[in-house]
Order: C-alpha cells, then sequence, then structure tokens
C-alpha cells in the first residue's frame, strides 16, 4: 500500500476540500459530507459495508463540486477506530482519499450531565473535527497510527497467547474448585500424569468421586491440555520467527531478564512505529501523568492508562523482572533508592515509575543501540 500523503494545513487548497465523516456500525453505515460547493452538511445512510455505494456517493460529491468549482477537488475522510480495524482505512487510502482514523476517546463531547447522543450527532461532530485537523488544530483529537497490515498480523500471536494463557488460568481454578468442594487440595492438573491422578483421586472420607463430578472433571481437563497445547504452538511459532530474523523481538531478548514473549510483545506492539522522543512512548503505554491543576488546587491522578494495555501490562511485569534480573542495573538501583526498604502501595507506585523510565531505555536500545547503564546481556 502506497503511504498516505500528509493532508496539507489550510490554504487555499482548503476551500476545494470534500469533507467525509462516517459513523460506522454493523447494519447501517451513516455518512456525512461537506461540500466546497456549498455551505451545507448533507446526510447519508447506506447499508453496513456497502463499500460500492460509499465510493459511488463520495465520486458524485466530488464531481458535483468540480463542476461547479471549475478546479479539482480533494477528499478528507475520517471516521473512529473500532470493531471494524483498518480494512476500511486501506480500502479508502487504496481509492484515493485520504482518511484519518480518530481515536473515540479523546474527541470532545458535551459535559452535561444527561447529553443528547445520536449517530446523527455523532458523525456531525466527527465532521466538525475533521475540518478542525485540516486547519491545523492538532489537539482537539488523536489521529491513531495505523500499521501496516504485516505489522498488525505479526501483534496476533502475542495476542492469541495472551488469551490462551488467561484461560487456561480459568480452566485450572475451575477443576481446582470443583475438588475443593470434596474436599481434595492437592490435584496438579498440569501435570503430565494427570489422568492416572484423577483416577486414584479419593475424598477425605475414602469415597470416590461423583460419576458425574467425574465426568465434568475429565472434559474440563481435557479442554485445558488442549489449550495448553496451543500455548506451546504459538510460543514455538515465536521462537522460529525470532530466530530466522534479526529484527527489534531478536535485539531486546539478548537483554537478561527479557524472554523471548516480552521481546514480541514489546516488539509487535510497541517499537514497530517511531517516536520521536520518550514522552511519545510513555504516551503510547498510558505510563504517563496526569496531573490536576486548577486555582490552589493541585494534585496527580496517576498514569492516564491511554495507551496500549497490553505493551503496559508487560512493561509493569518487565520491570518486576528487571530488579531480580538486572539487579546491577542503574534502574535497579534508583528504585531501591527511592523506595528504601517500603512496602506495599509504596513499591507499585514506584515500580510503575521504574516501568516508564525502562521502556525509555528499550526505546533508546533498539533505535540507537545503547545498552542501558549496567544492563548485563545473556551470554
Amino acid at each position: 500500500m502506497d503511504a498516505i500523503p500528509r493532508t496539507p494545513a489550510l490554504t487555499d487548497t482548503a476551500s476545494a476540500t470534500l469533507f467525509v465523516a462516517l459513523e460506522l456500525s454493523r447494519s447501517t453505515w451513516l455518512v456525512a459530507v461537506h461540500s466546497p460547493a456549498i455551505d451545507k452538511v448533507g446526510q447519508h445512510r447506506l447499508a453496513g459495508g456497502d463499500t460500492e455505494g460509499l465510493l459511488e456517493l463520495v465520486t458524485r460529491k466530488r464531481m458535483q463540486a468540480e463542476e461547479k468549482l471549475g478546479r479539482p477537488v480533494r477528499v478528507a475522510c475520517c471516521f473512529e477506530a473500532g470493531y471494524d480495524g483498518f480494512w476500511l482505512h486501506r480500502w479508502l487510502c487504496s481509492h484515493g482519499i485520504e482518511n484519518r482514523v480518530l481515536d473515540a476517546a479523546s474527541i470532545l463531547v458535551d459535559r452535561r450531565a444527561r447529553r443528547a447522543k445520536t449517530d446523527r450527532l455523532d458523525v456531525a461532530g466527527l465532521l466538525r473535527t475533521l475540518m478542525a485537523l485540516e486547519r491545523g488544530e492538532t489537539q482537539v483529537c488523536r489521529v491513531v497510527h495505523v500499521p501496516s497490515p504485516e505489522q498488525e498480523d505479526a501483534r496476533r500471536r502475542s495476542r492469541e497467547r495472551s488469551r490462551l494463557v488467561t484461560e487456561r488460568g480459568q480452566h485450572t481454578s475451575r477443576i481446582k474448585g470443583l475438588l475443593m468442594t470434596q474436599g481434595i487440595r492437592d490435584f496438579e492438573p498440569t501435570r503430565s500424569d494427570w489422568q492416572a491422578r484423577l483416577e486414584a483421586l479419593r475424598t477425605p472420607d475414602g469415597q470416590p468421586l461423583a460419576p458425574c463430578l467425574r465426568a465434568e472433571l475429565l472434559r474440563e481437563c481435557r479442554r485445558l491440555r488442549q489449550v495448553m497445547e496451543m500455548v506451546a504452538e504459538v510460543e514455538a511459532e515465536q521462537k522460529a520467527v525470532a530466530a530466522a530474523e534479526d529484527g527489534v523481538a531478536a535485539r531486546l531478548a539478548r537483554l537478561r531478564g527479557i524472554g523471548g514473549t516480552f521481546a514480541a510483545v514489546l516488539g509487535n506492539e510497541v517499537f514497530f512505529r517511531d517516536f520521536r522522543n520518550r514522552r511519545e512512548v510513555g504516551a503510547y503505554l498510558g505510563l504517563a501523568p496526569s496531573p490536576w491543576r486548577s486555582g490552589q488546587v493541585e494534585r496527580d491522578q496517576g498514569i492516564a492508562k491511554s495507551g496500549n494495555p497490553w505493551a503496559r501490562h508487560t512493561a509493569i511485569e518487565l520491570a518486576w523482572l528487571w530488579l531480580r534480573y538486572q539487579p546491577g542495573s542503574a534502574l535497579a538501583r534508583w528504585f531501591h533508592e527511592r523506595v528504601a526498604g517500603g512496602k506495599g502501595r509504596m513499591r507499585r507506585i514506584m515500580i510503575v515509575a521504574m516501568a516508564r523510565k525502562l521502556i525509555v531505555a528499550l526505546w533508546r536500545y533498539v533505535t540507537t543501540g545503547a545498552v542501558p547503564e549496567g544492563a548485563a546481556l545473556k551470554a
């Protein structure tokens, strides 16, 4: 796919721009159009997924504007990031339509306790936001960085593994919970000899398991084994890809304390894109602070939590591992100096601050090759 041309700021060409905003849902697409030929917003309803109808509508409106103005008219389009993913963005760009995918949570809305909300109002608000972006008002909302199809496909492994690990824990807890109701506490369903041990189980009074309970446990254990096999399959694919490509994940895995799974998550979720500075890195993971200052009131609301959740969780887990496997690093020493024997909430707050510093240090490592100060590489 060709690179999306950068949208110019408001100049004389802005008056020859056809603005299109899309409100997407499963059943219908609501299209708001502002033509440079007439100062009026029209709204059109299409069936959900009707790309041909959308293209025909945009083409007709553009031709009408060009005929009336006597000069070329460019098309600027936008829609909110959601369940439709990025396929529509790529389709629009392939047909010569400049498109932006907007972060829905960053768009300003009415703050009244009871505000009117309809698709018609939402698409009109999207259109106003798009026109403000075209005027150069970059703070009106955040524009989503759209990954390439290859980048989007590569991160599916780490996300699938995360879901499978969660499912593995659910099955394990269910099995142990069922046995706990019978007074059995020492059964480990993840062991390879689970079937023989299940057959030998007895309640504290020496009675075998009830037939229905035993049948349910067998089915639950089989589901657990299937999930465990899938986890192993995904992890084997991650190792094969890391060994075949000397990319970001391979470089991260050279640091002690970073395994193949964490390296794949950070490589596919964070370091697939370019950042201009460390603030952008922290903000992308939602680890940036969110202060509250108004008049004489000044307090900290904690981290924003508005970034990539998979990357944020991984960064915080990695910070704990960094303390264990990189005790001589500057970051580990910084943490221990700040905590100074503190426990509980203070340690949790400081580990988040350390995670932000660590992810910035790893960003510098993958971009410039500068190893984090005091960090050790694997032998």
